[in-house]
């Protein structure tokens, strides 16, 4: 398992940078060679099942997702989503924060525990780095485009 963060400032109100960042499928188009559905009724609330697939034919896999936490930012207070990983490949959880920054713009902060079955700790390092690129680049994307 390896665990990283990702901290943003953006020129966002706080219910636009959590607005992007939880729709979750826009996350299929900010990360690449996957799809992402919502398996539950909206809107997001505790207990929402999140699916990413990801891979190309049958390389492919599910990696479902647990809503567990959903407290929507409100006024000048912070959002915060917790999201828990119950699949057979991708283990962990991630957790989206979204906080007033200074002047007048969001903070934005993502933490992540990330797992991968079958996958030795030896490649902890190589997983850490290709999730931080990956995601990186996929928060950027979603905080750009409405």
């Amino acid at each position: 398992m390896v665990d990283f963060l990702l901290e943003r400032t953006v020129p966002l109100p706080l219910d636009e940078a959590w607005r992007r960042l939880t729709e979750w499928p826009r996350h299929g188009e900010a990360v690449p060679l996957t799809r992402v559905s919502v398996a539950t009724p909206g809107p997001t609330h505790e207990g929402t099942l999140v699916v990413a697939r990801s891979g190309v034919g049958p390389l492919s896999f599910d990696d479902p997702m647990e809503v567990t936490v959903w407290q929507p930012p409100e006024d000048d207070s912070p959002g915060l989503c917790r999201l828990e990983k119950r699949g057979r490949v991708v283990r962990g959880w991630a957790e989206i924060e979204v906080r007033p920054g200074p002047g007048g713009r969001a903070r934005v902060v993502w933490r992540e525990e990330l797992g991968v079955r079958w996958l030795p700790g030896a490649f902890d390092g190589v997983l850490e780095r290709t999730a931080r690129y990956v995601f990186g680049r996929a928060v950027n994307r979603l905080l750009r485009t409405a």
